[in-house]
């Protein structure tokens, strides 16, 4: 039955099922089972089955397995995107704009634990361009990072003797070894661990903090 109301009178896939769109539905159930059982453990039918759809309704949205395994992680960057860019066009001081930005994708990137840990465990299985496109997509995040640390090299609130791309892959660095210690459900929240990663990171490019 359930199977059946996953085709439109027409013969179309439908546009939503259940209060979700089929998009929606399709990467919440890859993302779980990827999380499980790893991306070359999880087959296209394993996926259609977990969302109660269709493989014709899958390739509809997504050409391929690796089309979901992209969209779980361009979706978080796009959000990540948004928000440093928001943050950084915001008014006040810069060493408050760099705090909320480093907070913001420390918390926002174990909001999306799951997420996280299936893209650096599978960015291999992505073809080529995929992962060209996700590297552009990273890199002008990383370069936005790296404008407030010079914006506040050239108002003196930072040191002007750290290198803004070093400090940059510094704090990056910590941010993607995440995945190997963080457990959802600790002692510390996300929003907390932002907030200690984000200050470590202003102590080390406040004058005087050497």
């Amino acid at each position: 039955m359930a199977r059946q109301q996953t085709r439109s009178r027409a013969g179309r896939p439908p546009s939503v099922v259940a209060g979700q769109t089929v998009p929606q539905r399709l990467l919440a159930a890859a993302t779980r089972l990827f999380a499980e059982r790893g991306f070359e453990g999880t087959t296209v039918q394993d996926v259609v089955d977990a969302a109660g759809l269709t493989k014709g309704a899958m390739y509809h949205y997504f050409a391929a397995k690796d089309d979901l395994l992209f969209e779980i992680y361009a979706s978080v960057l796009r959000l990540q995107m948004a928000r440093m860019e928001k943050i950084a066009a915001e008014e006040g001081p810069v060493t408050g704009r760099l705090y909320e930005a480093a907070a913001d994708v420390v918390g926002s990137t174990l909001d999306n634990f799951d997420e996280m840990v299936i893209f650096f465990r599978s960015l291999h299985q992505l073809s080529e361009q995929k992962q060209r496109r996700v590297e552009r997509e990273r890199q002008r995040y990383y370069e936005r990072f790296c404008d407030l640390i010079t914006e506040g090299q050239r108002s003196g609130d930072f040191r002007d003797d750290v290198n803004p791309k070093v400090a940059a892959h510094y704090f990056f660095g910590a941010v993607h070894h995440l995945s190997t210690w963080y457990r959802p459900g600790g002692a510390l929240s996300p929003a907390q661990i932002g907030d200690s990663f984000a200050g470590m990171l202003l102590a080390s490019l406040l004058p005087g903090r050497a």
